[in-house]
């Protein structure tokens, strides 16, 4: 979760370290309490700074009366780094764009290039600053970036990245754009072209085929910054979810970009490489200490600025307390699907927008993990930075904990582990055979064994180290090190602000699916609220969504919501029935799409739908149940059918049409539009196609889906 700074009206000293932290050189090597210590960061650094306070766009600014001293400038170690200095940058949601980054970093040290790993947010308030860094320059001048960006949602960068691609596009990192506005061309690097000549780039990203805007993230980076001036070291590289995200990067990064660099930088050098003998010969280096303590102890103090962008949520997440859950199926139906009512007294939140929820795991998964690894679940430890890694200490999550809570919700337990993660356990594998296997799945001959044996059969890390090669030992430190973070899981809010303001709905659908063994993979988040009970406590936060109803109440919408993609649709229509209803407003005509298995047997919030429709909030309810008759019915299919009406409302009427569910149903939602378009405007496939991503553009047409 991005959380920018709050600014006072008098200049603080908390204000100054933080300043002094993100713009002096090795700052964050000073402890925190050092810098408090010292009193006034004027004598620390040897300089006078003084504040004054400036309005720009509704937004209060401190600027600096007097220019910051400069960076230290240093030589680097040639014999150690004859390839120079090369800066990672990463756009990550869930961590697997930091993490690809840090192999790099980690293959780069080995291979004579000093590698420095950045978050896109740090260098938001000076992104040309920060890219074309005079101390990174090499002997021609020339500052070397590589960006592993990854693409969320419907084509959006991630949280980290939102200000680095409006710079790109527009110049500013500011969001300028007033609601319904379609978006600007991207004209400021055209009108530019020289504000990255000094720059030689290359950019790999991380998306999924599913959606219709693979990889645009990466795309526009690698696009854009060629608009700039910037010169490419190796061509784009475009890793798929949906089939081998870790194949297509490790393809890319091995036999595309390391022989770029060696042949650009290091030609008379002789590029390592690490074999799997080596691998499994040395124990992989860690940068963390656990400290065992004798008892509990308070939680350190942690700022934003220290922690791992994929563990901010662990320190900024609140704690509610769950008020109400109900089923929304029918028993009958074999599955689960419910309704949790989370008391929002302290959240602020707007009407469909997301709520994230920390998982925790299962007490049985958490206890036989310890119990192969010998952890004892009651102790209480500090996580500390190794010897030689203080530099870059980042907090993980906060400590001081129990080993329980650290396994509990900080460890990704049920998750596939990536083949690099295999690479890693088998080195704490003491049974050659389970080592050769673990080898074997994380080499590039073993992608389809893996595939079968891990991502197929749905293992998760705690599955490999007490059933499949038990022989495996690891200090709780490296565990931590090698286990990824356990992610938050999004749920689009089903209610709305303005009727439940200190309430926010959630609908979910809970997981349980056999495995080949006969085993059950269960959903973490899923099953973990299943469980909670009544006034039982969870760590939450809310994030915007864009689903934002018209600020023309007068315009229709049209709403497609299959399944538990109901959920945002049901806040809209508690909203719109406000505005109708209690604020007396001309609210414009409201249509549903909704579609499941049977009705009587999981036509979720069909009361309240029906109460919609009775009122007259719900001008029209079409219904899609796909096993009610031989051919089976979606939502796509009945749009297609109503195709007169539907142009009449997009195109006449100017309405918004907001669809949410799955990817597949999405892209038959958006062709099924596009054919409408086609039909009713007389026009070409690729003219429907512009009308459409137009309403996208502007606002009107909105999709949020999964895979």
């Amino acid at each position: 979760v991005q959380v920018p700074p709050t600014f006072f009206h008098r200049c603080s000293l908390h204000f100054i370290h933080n300043f002094v932290h993100k713009t002096m050189d090795n700052a964050d090597n000073l402890p925190f309490n050092i810098m408090v210590a010292a009193g006034a960061a004027t004598v620390l650094f040897g300089s006078s700074l003084a504040y004054v306070m400036m309005k720009s766009k509704n937004k209060d600014r401190l600027e600096p009366l007097v220019e910051e001293e400069e960076e230290e400038v240093y030589e680097l170690d040639k014999s150690k780094y004859p390839g120079g200095h090369i800066t990672l940058y990463y756009g990550s949601q869930t961590g697997t764009a930091e993490t690809f980054a840090k192999d790099i970093e980690r293959e780069g040290e080995e291979n004579g290039f000093k590698m420095d790993v950045v978050d896109l947010e740090d260098i938001e308030d000076d992104i040309i600053g920060s890219i074309l860094k005079d101390q990174k320059k090499d002997d021609r001048g020339k500052n070397r970036a590589i960006f592993v960006m990854a693409t969320y949602g419907e084509g959006e960068p991630t949280d980290n990245a939102v200000s680095f691609m409006r710079f790109l596009k527009y110049g500013s990192t500011e969001d300028e754009m007033d609601e319904g506005e379609e978006k600007k061309g991207d004209d400021f690097l055209n009108q530019n072209t020289t504000k990255f000549l000094s720059l030689e780039y290359a950019v790999f990203g991380l998306g999924n085929r599913q959606y219709e805007h693979f990889n645009s993230t990466g795309k526009q980076v690698d696009s854009l910054l060629e608009k700039g001036g910037a010169s490419r070291i190796v061509k784009l590289g475009l890793g798929d979810d949906d089939n081998d995200l870790e194949g297509d990067f490790e393809n890319w990064k091995d036999n595309m970009l390391w022989p770029a660099l060696k042949r650009n930088y290091t030609p008379d050098a002789e590029l390592k490489s690490s074999t799997t003998d080596q691998a499994a010969q040395k124990l992989p280096d860690c940068h963390y200490v656990a400290e065992f303590l004798d008892g509990p102890m308070t939680k350190d103090v942690v700022t934003m600025e220290n922690t791992q962008l994929t563990s901010k949520h662990y320190f900024s997440a609140k704690d509610a307390s769950v008020s109400l859950k109900r089923e929304l199926r029918n028993p009958a139906d074999g599955g689960s699907t419910l309704h949790v009512e989370i008391d929002a007294t302290d959240l602020e939140y707007q009407t469909a927008d997301n709520l994230a929820i920390l998982p925790v795991n299962d007490d049985t998964i958490v206890e036989n993990l310890a119990k192969a690894l010998n952890y004892d679940l009651s102790a209480y430890f500090k996580l500390l930075p190794a010897k030689g890694h203080e530099s870059k200490y980042v907090h993980l999550f906060p400590t001081p904990c129990t080993v329980h809570e650290c396994l509990a919700r900080y460890c990704d337990l049920l998750g596939p582990p990536r083949r690099s993660d295999l690479k890693k356990l088998a080195a704490y594998a003491r049974d050659p055979t389970c080592q050769k296997a673990l080898l074997r799945m994380s080499s590039k001959e073993g992608k389809a064994e893996y595939k079968e044996k891990v991502m197929e059969a749905k293992i998760g890390i705690v599955d490999i180290v007490c059933k499949l090669c038990p022989s495996i030992s690891m200090p709780l430190e490296h565990f931590i090190t090698v286990c990824p973070r356990l992610q938050p899981r999004y749920y689009t809010i089903s209610s709305s602000s303005t009727v439940h303001p200190k309430s926010i709905h959630a609908t979910v659908s809970v997981l349980n699916e056999k495995r080949d063994d006969g085993s059950t993979f269960k959903g973490v988040c899923s099953n973990y609220l299943s469980d909670i009970v009544k006034d039982g406590k969870v760590r939450v936060f809310v994030k915007d969504s864009t689903f934002r109803l018209p600020t023309d109440v007068s315009k229709p919408i049209v709403m497609i919501g299959p399944g538990t993609g109901i959920a945002p649709m049901r806040a809209l229509l508690q909203e719109r029935a406000h505005q109708k209803n209690v604020q007396k407003l001309n609210v414009g005509s409201n249509v549903l799409y909704f579609g499941c298995k049977k009705r009587d047997l999981d036509f979720i919030y069909s009361d309240e739908l029906n109460e919609f429709e009775k009122q007259g909030t719900l001008t029209k309810m079409y219904l899609a149940f796909s096993r009610e008759q031989s051919e089976k019915v979606y939502v796509q299919h009945l749009i297609a059918k109503n195709g007169g009406e539907t142009w009449d409302l997009i195109n006449n009427q100017g309405a918004y049409v907001y669809v949410c569910g799955g990817v597949k149903m999405g892209q038959d939602v958006s062709e099924a539009l596009r054919q409408i378009v086609a039909k009713h405007k007389n026009c070409s496939t690729s003219d429907a196609k512009k009308y459409v991503d137009a309403m996208s553009s502007s606002g009107r047409f909105v999709q949020e889906l999964w895979a």
